[in-house]
């Protein structure tokens, strides 16, 4: 079994949160009345794709009715269906669409994850949790080692990923500020900022398509 595998494995299991546990468990029991019919994975979600990906892509944590629902980031709501369709036109993914995970889906070249892997009510982790949860990135980070771009989506993420590299050792002064399309060397890792592709920014035009396809192709760049 690779790291990879372990850290997949162990996140799936833990429970470590008890505030997150009860909460997604409580999702995946009342469920929504559009997907009342479907099982919920009701569980953390691990990060997923190519391991040996030299792009991360890294969001907040899963969402209730997404992630929480079909057991991978990102796939199910919205903000993937926003998020997919960049990572195909930059050919980081072999299809446009993401609504289960055994829809077909594969990245190349990329690895999707969250700084928290639990969804969290109201979409707001705590410190605490955030901290509890951050070794996993951590180690998935420190196995992808042919990793160099992380592409930070908001402002949660950002943060997540700084401290991420600071418990391997790469850290930067003064603390760089989030941004859409802000850039930072750390260590043999570049960080990437982007906008969220939230409904909240996609919606009102504060993300476009173009917008996330030019921090993905930066990254791209990057990582060649």
């Amino acid at each position: 079994m690779s790291e990879l595998e372990r850290v997949t494995a162990e996140v799936v299991a833990c429970r470590a949160c008890p505030r997150l546990v009860e909460w997604r468990e409580h999702v995946a029991r009342e469920k929504t009345a559009r997907f009342a019919g479907q099982t919920y994975w009701g569980r953390p979600v691990p990060g997923f794709g190519d391991p040996n990906a030299r792009i991360m892509v890294l969001g907040l944590a899963p969402a209730a009715h997404g992630g929480n629902r079909t057991g991978r980031i990102f796939t199910g709501d919205r903000s993937g269906d926003f998020l997919y369709a960049s990572m195909h036109r930059r050919g980081l993914a072999n299809q446009s669409e993401s609504t289960a995970s055994d829809d077909g889906l594969r990245l190349t070249n990329a690895y999707v994850a969250a700084v928290v892997r639990c969804a969290p009510p109201g979409n707001k982790p705590t410190p605490l949790e955030r901290d509890t949860c951050l070794p996993y990135l951590v180690r998935e980070i420190s196995s992808l080692d042919r990793l160099r771009a992380i592409v930070a989506l908001g402002a949660f993420a950002w943060d997540g990923a700084l401290r991420a590299l600071g418990e391997l050792g790469h850290r930067t002064r003064p603390r760089p500020t989030f941004g859409h399309g802000a850039e930072v060397a750390i260590g043999p890792f570049t960080l990437v900022g982007a906008y969220h592709p939230s409904q909240q920014n996609t919606f009102t035009g504060t993300l476009t398509p173009a917008m996330l396809d030019a921090v993905l192709g930066r990254a791209v760049a990057i990582a060649r």
